[in-house]
C-alpha cells in the first residue's frame, strides 16, 4: 500500500523515522550515569546507539549525528538545525560522507533537549552510530538521472524504514552499510558497501519488472574491499528478505571478540565468497517461509514532480558574468525531465554555517519544485528540480550565503573527515587540510580542466577511511613520517582507487609531509597532464606508469616518486619550524590518540 501525498511528504525528509520518547529515555540513562548507578561502557553503547559520540578526548562533550536516509532533508528540518548548531552548538554544521548532518561540541546535558526538538520535526539519531544498520545511502540524483533504471529513493526509504529500530539489527557484531544506486557509472558506491544495491529492469512476460543487482562484502577501512555480485538480478519483491538475510548470517557468524576483524567484509574474506552466497540465499529461502504477514516492502510515493517544462531555456545564454559561468559549468547539471537542473553546492570538508543553512533552506524552499535538499557523499548539497529559469536566481541567492563556490563537480570537491578536531582515532588534522587542498585547486583553476573532472580527492585522519580515501582517484590517509628527527605529521598517498561497478582500493604509494601535501598534489596533476596519452584519463594513465609503461619523464613509479618527493621535501627546521607542524596547530605535533568509538 502506498501513502498519499501528505504521508510522503513526512517521509520524503525523515519524519515519521523519529520517536519522541528516545529524548527521555536519554534524560533517563545520562541521569543513571551520572549518579554512578551505570557504567562507562553501558553508556557509551547507549549513546552510539542513539547517534551520540564524544569529542576527541572529552568525557562532557559530545557530537551528534543526524540520520537522514537516502540524504533527504526538508528546508524546515535543515532551519530546526541551523537553531540548535547557534543554541547548542558551535554555529556550524557538518556534512558526512554518509549523507547524516553532525553537530558538534555538545554538553550531553543538552542532548535531551536536543533530541526532543529533532523529534518534532520528524529527526532521528537512532543507530547513526554504534554496531547496527548505519544510514541507509542513495544515489543523491535518483529520480533525475538520466542513465539511471528507474528511482532508487522509495527504495532506500523503504530498506530504512524497516530496519530502524529493529531487533534484527541491534546488537551486530560491528556496524553495517548499505547503498542504493540508479546506475553503475563511475558515481555508484555500491560495490563499497556490505549490502549495494543497483536498481535493475528486466523484461518477463512482455512486462517491465523493478529489481536490483546485489552487491555484497564490501567496505572500507584498514582492509578494504570490492564487493562481491550476490545476485545479478534481485525483483523488488525480494529486496527486503535478501537485505535481511544477508543481516542475519552476518548477526549469526561475524566475529564478536577481535574488533579489528569484526566488519563483514572480514567474515566474506574468510569464508570464501561463494560459501557466504550460498549461506544467504539458504537463509533467504528461511526467511521467506517464516516471514510475518506484513514482511512486505512498503513504498513511499517517488519524490517527484514527474513533469516537464515545455519551454527551452538555457541558464548560462548570453551570460557574461565568468564568475557565473564557471559556477554553472562546475555545479550545474540537466535533469533527464526536459527543462530541470540539478544544482551542486560545494562545502569546504562538509562544514556550514547556521545561516548559510538557512539560506539552503529558502532556496529549496523558493526555488526546487520538489522543495527538498539531498546531502551527497562528497560533503556536499543538492537542489534538484530547478526549473532553468530559476538557476540565476539561485545562484545570486547562493553567492549573497557564501555558497556559490564552483568545483562542485570536479577534481576541487575535495573529501575531509574530522580528523583531529573531533576523532580519538585521528592522527593528523584532515579536516583543515582538506579545506587548504581545495582552496589551492580552487585558486588554480583546476576545477575548470576537463581532464580533472569526475577525480576525486579524500582524505582521512585514520585508516578507518570515514574520508573514503581508499577509493580516491588520490587517497591520502593520516600518519607520521620522521624528518630530520622530528616526528611530522605525514599522509600515505594511494592511487588508483576508483567508485562505480569496476571499482578497486586505492594502492599505497609514498609518504607526503602534511604540510607539503598541496604542492605535490598539484604536481601531480600537473605530470599528468604533461605525460598522458590524448584522451587518456587519470586512471588509465596511473595504470600505465605503475605498470611501468610509461614514456617521456613518467616511465614507471619509481620516475613518478622521484618528482613527487622533489615538491614534498620541506625547509630545515631551523629555515621554517611551523612546516614541521599539522595544519591549525602552533605546537610541536604529537601523535597522540585514544579508543575509537565507531563500534559500541
Amino acid at each position: 500500500m502506498n501513502p498519499g501525498k501528505e504521508e510522503h511528504a513526512a517521509s520524503a525528509g525523515g519524519l515519521g523515522f523519529a520517536m519522541p520518547e528516545e529524548a527521555e529515555r536519554f534524560a533517563h540513562v545520562l541521569r543513571l550515569f551520572r549518579e554512578g548507578k551505570l557504567g562507562e561502557d553501558d553508556f557509551r553503547r547507549f549513546r552510539l546507539q542513539h547517534g551520540i559520540y564524544s569529542e576527541r578526548f572529552q568525557t562532557d562533550f559530545g557530537l551528534l549525528r543526524v540520520k537522514l536516509p537516502a540524504g533527504v532533508i526538508t528546508p524546515e528540518q535543515l532551519e530546526l538545525l541551523a537553531d540548535l548548531a547557534e543554541v547548542f552548538s558551535i554555529g556550524s554544521l557538518h556534512l558526512t560522507t554518509r549523507q547524516n548532518i553532525q553537530l558538534h561540541w555538545l554538553l550531553f546535558e543538552d542532548v535531551p533537549e536536543i533530541l526532543r526538538r529533532l523529534a518534532e520535526a520528524g529527526l532521528t539519531t537512532r543507530e547513526a552510530c554504534g554496531n547496527t544498520v548505519r544510514n541507509v545511502t542513495c544515489c543523491p540524483l535518483a529520480g533525475c538521472c538520466p542513465h539511471e533504471a528507474f528511482d532508487v529513493t522509495p527504495y532506500a526509504l523503504a530498506t530504512a524504514r524497516y530496519l530502524l529500530r529493529n531487533p534484527m539489527n541491534q546488537d551486530l557484531p560491528r556496524k553495517f552499510k548499505i547503498n542504493f544506486s540508479g546506475c553503475g557509472r563511475w558515481c555508484s558506491l555500491a560495490p563499497l558497501n556490505d549490502v549495494g544495491l543497483v536498481a535493475e529492469e528486466r523484461e518477463d512476460g512482455g512486462r517491465r519488472v523493478k529489481g536490483f543487482r546485489v552487491y555484497v562484502g564490501g567496505g572500507l577501512g584498514p582492509a578494504s574491499y570490492v564487493g562481491g555480485l550476490l545476485e545479478d538480478f534481485t525483483p523488488e519483491d525480494r529486496l527486503l528478505e535478501t537485505v535481511a538475510s544477508v543481516i542475519r548470517v552476518f548477526d549469526r557468524l561475524g566475529d564478536r571478540v577481535k574488533m579489528h576483524k569484526n566488519r563483514m567484509r572480514y567474515l566474506v574474506k574468510e569464508m570464501g565468497f561463494q560459501k557466504f552466497k550460498e549461506l544467504v540465499l539458504r537463509e533467504r529461502r528461511i526467511v521467506q517461509v517464516t516471514q510475518p504477514a506484513n514482511f512486505r516492502l512498503s513504498l513511499p510515493q517517488a519524490s517527484s514532480p514527474l513533469k516537464e517544462v515545455e519551454e527551452s531555456f538555457n541558464p548560462a545564454q548570453g551570460v557574461k558574468d565568468e564568475a557565473y559561468l564557471r559556477w554553472f559549468t562546475t555545479n550545474v547539471t540537466a535533469q533527464k525531465q526536459k527543462g530541470y537542473y540539478a544544482v551542486y553546492l560545494s562545502t569546504p570538508a562538509g562544514d556550514m554555517l547556521a545561516q548559510q543553512v538557512r539560506a539552503v533552506a529558502e532556496v529549496a524552499r523558493n526555488h526546487s519544485e520538489e522543495r527538498l535538499v539531498r546531502v551527497t557523499p562528497l560533503q556536499g548539497l543538492v537542489f534538484r528540480w530547478i526549473p532553468g529559469r530559476n538557476v540565476p536566481e539561485v545562484y545570486w541567492k547562493l553567492k549573497e550565503a557564501g555558497l556559490a563556490s564552483p568545483g562542485a563537480l570536479s577534481v576541487a570537491s575535495v573529501v575531509g573527515c574530522t580528523g583531529t578536531a573531533s576523532c580519538n582515532l585521528a592522527i593528523t588534522n584532515s579536516h583543515r587540510v582538506a579545506k587548504e587542498v581545495r582552496k589551492k585547486f580552487l585558486e588554480l583553476g583546476l576545477d575548470m580542466d576537463g581532464d580533472l573532472k569526475n577525480l576525486a580527492v579524500k582524505l582521512s585522519g585514520c585508516p578507518n577511511s570515514c574520508g573514503h580515501h581508499a577509493i580516491g582517484a588520490v587517497g591520502l590517509v593520516g600518519s607520521t613520517q620522521r624528518i630530520e628527527g622530528i616526528l611530522t605529521p605525514a599522509y600515505l598517498m594511494l592511487l588508483g582507487g576508483k567508485t562505480g561497478l569496476d571499482a578497486r582500493i586505492g594502492k599505497p604509494f609514498m609518504r607526503v609531509p602534511a604540510k607539503k601535501l598541496p604542492e605535490v598534489l598539484v604536481r601531480l596533476f600537473e605530470l599528468y597532464k604533461a605525460e598522458k596519452a590524448e584522451g587518456e584519463d587519470f586512471h588509465n594513465w596511473i595504470d600505465r606508469v605503475l605498470r611501468g609503461g610509461g614514456a617521456s619523464v613518467i616511465k614507471n613509479a619509481e620516475d613518478l616518486r622521484r618528482e613527487l618527493e622533489k615538491a614534498a621535501k620541506l625547509p630545515s627546521p631551523r629555515e621554517d619550524p611551523k612546516a614541521y607542524m599539522d595544519w591549525g596547530s602552533e605546537e610541536k605535533f604529537v601523535a597522540k590518540t585514544a579508543r575509537g568509538e565507531c563500534a559500541a
